[in-house]
């Protein structure tokens, strides 16, 4: 539908496409010109309802399953719904103190303020939370530190700028003291805090072909700790839950519906991919139907928006579930969610 079509619209127009979508979100069926007239303030005949409706229609902004059916809104009518018709509405006040305590009072760090966030996403939509977490070889190092286990073995925690905490157990060719381990961990830390975990593990592997470094001690001991340690992550991870609760949604009575959501659910490289897009820029976006590969397969939708951490833009979090979505509820709930993980990250950098 092209915006001129949109643009076009009557006040009637309008409002009874509002009626049709927010009808259809409350009841799944398709909407008849009878039901909205019933609504409709104007006393508006059923035959002109129906005649506005197939106006809508041939615009794109509404779509008929079946001849005998009523209506249904198409992805163009859900845009247009959320960019004009909505009303706006905010999470109420309970919830917003709800999502505060539950993200101020989590124990530990970064990781375990987007575990919340991606539960409180689940619990106060009935829907599937999902979280993109930064690579973390793509985050910006603060510290590191090399623990002595036993033997060969030694514990890498690794600390990002923006509060997460990587562990990674990697076993040397020689043991190494726990002078020695303290010796890396300074020497890592002081020469490259402020780079990121890969432009790090880069400059320490150009190093191998350095003669006067392999006779270095110290540097041979970061040089294989540093290769193991920052040799995964290089793709963001994403944290989803509530799939399970999405089968009692009439949308999926289909088994086989079923079976591809969770395939979807398990391919999380095309989940960062969508949810990539949501970096580019600030606020809220959705992703209805046939604007992308995935959401069409389901005929699901995913509201989304980015968080940061400190100064930095480190992922995105959202809701998806049918497009049969409370767009009135489901957006201001993103928009808050993600502004209150913001300022909770923005604690844990500061620690």
């Amino acid at each position: 539908m092209s915006i001129e079509a949109a643009d076009s619209l009557t006040p009637r127009d309008r409002e009874i496409l509002r009626d049709v979508v927010y009808t259809f979100i409350v009841h799944g069926e398709p909407v008849s010109s009878r039901t909205v007239a019933k609504h409709e303030r104007q006393s508006l005949s059923s035959a002109t309802i129906r005649n506005v409706m197939a106006d809508l229609v041939e615009v794109g902004l509404l779509h008929q399953p079946h001849t005998s059916a009523g209506r249904v809104p198409t992805a163009a009518g859900y845009h247009y719904y959320i960019r004009d018709l909505m009303r706006q509405r905010r999470v109420p006040a309970k919830e917003r103190r709800y999502i505060e305590a539950t993200l101020s009072q989590v124990a530990g760090g970064a990781a375990e303020r987007i575990e919340a966030a991606s539960h409180l996403l689940s619990e106060l939509s009935q829907r599937v939370g999902i979280v993109m977490v930064p690579a973390i070889g793509s985050t910006v190092l603060r510290r590191i530190d090399f623990v002595p286990l036993t033997g060969r073995k030694v514990l890498c925690v690794v600390v990002s700028s923006s509060g997460f905490v990587d562990n990674k157990i990697v076993e040397l060719e020689e043991p190494a003291t726990r002078e020695d381990l303290v010796r890396a961990s300074n020497y890592v830390n002081e020469s490259f805090a402020g780079s990121s975990l890969q432009q790090i593990r880069d400059r320490l592997l150009a190093l191998m072909d350095d003669e006067r470094a392999l006779m270095d001690g110290l540097l041979r001991l970061v040089i294989a700790l540093a290769g193991q340690s920052f040799e995964r992550g290089e793709l963001p991870d994403v944290r989803v839950e509530g799939t399970t609760g999405l089968l009692a949604q009439p949308e999926l009575a289909d088994i086989d519906r079923v079976r591809r959501l969770f395939e979807a659910f398990q391919d999380k490289a095309r989940l960062v991919g969508l949810l990539n897009q949501c970096l580019e820029g600030p606020g809220v976006r959705a992703w209805i139907g046939d604007d992308t590969d995935l959401t069409s397969e389901l005929d699901f939708s995913l509201v989304a928006s980015p968080y940061r951490a400190g100064d930095r833009v480190v992922g995105s979090l959202g809701i998806m579930g049918p497009s049969r979505m409370e767009y009135e509820r489901v957006i201001p709930l993103v928009e808050f969610l993600a502004a209150t993980l913001s300022e909770a990250l923005a604690e844990t950098f500061e620690l």
